[in-house]
């Protein structure tokens, strides 16, 4: 049986997978048994549990506003943290998968594709961009533009003018399954609609709001991905 190793895994993200049925025997260390900002933290557990892929949720998201108002933060949670796993699965040349986000885009146009130019909107998006960049060295990974989101859909409110490709966590994670063994980077995530058509169909109680072009929000109106490739990948496995 293989063996994963997923950081992050108290997250919204990690908590599903937890619950999630598989062939790997997937290990979910606490911060204290792997911390991402000790380099020797990581390559002792590493070494003592010797996986074939390493799935890397850790990281710091919400509230969006605390990366503009604590960049030190994002920075050695998203940036050098991911680095720290960059260094360590290469040195025993170990499977990586990094979540990074759909955000990465520019937000404009939408329906980007992998190839496409990135130009992150808000601080976020730049310190998983950051995150990105060291992966990009290590070509034994793959890279993961997400979007996705919780069950159910946790905000009274949604945007009825911004697109997106949002899924939800438990539909991500058998796409994950099928795709892990590939490499470079692939978007994933679901249909492209706008955000409260997407939550209505679980939140009958969810209110419709638009995104003003002077709202102090950094949010993209369009935001959604390209699946073609992700497609291409899950029909091949």
């Amino acid at each position: 049986m293989k063996k994963i190793i997923v950081t992050g895994g108290t997250g919204r993200f990690g908590s599903v997978l937890k619950n999630f049925n598989t062939k790997y025997k997937i290990l979910f260390p606490t911060k204290n048994q792997l911390n991402i900002l000790k380099l020797s933290s990581i390559r002792l557990y590493l070494k003592k549990n010797k996986p074939n892929y390493l799935i890397h949720l850790a990281g710091l998201s919400r509230p969006m506003k605390i990366h503009d108002i604590d960049i030190s933060k994002s920075i050695d949670l998203n940036i050098i943290g991911t680095a720290n796993i960059v260094k360590a699965c290469s040195e025993k040349n170990i499977k990586l998968i990094y979540f990074s986000t759909n955000y990465v885009y520019p937000g404009s146009k939408g329906n980007y594709k992998e190839i496409d130019a990135v130009l992150p909107v808000n601080n976020y998006a730049w310190s998983k961009l950051g995150g990105e960049a060291a992966v990009q060295l290590y070509k034994n990974s793959l890279i993961l533009r997400a979007c996705m989101t919780e069950r159910p859909f946790v905000h009274k409110k949604a945007f009825a003018n911004v697109k997106n490709s949002f899924a939800y966590h438990d539909e991500i994670i058998p796409k994950l399954f099928r795709i892990i063994n590939e490499k470079g980077v692939i978007n994933l995530g679901g249909k492209t609609q706008y955000i409260f058509d997407f939550a209505k169909k679980n939140n009958k109680k969810v209110k419709k709001i638009y995104l003003s072009k002077k709202s102090k929000i950094r949010m993209p109106f369009d935001s959604s991905i390209n699946l073609s490739k992700l497609n291409k990948k899950l029909k091949k496995n």
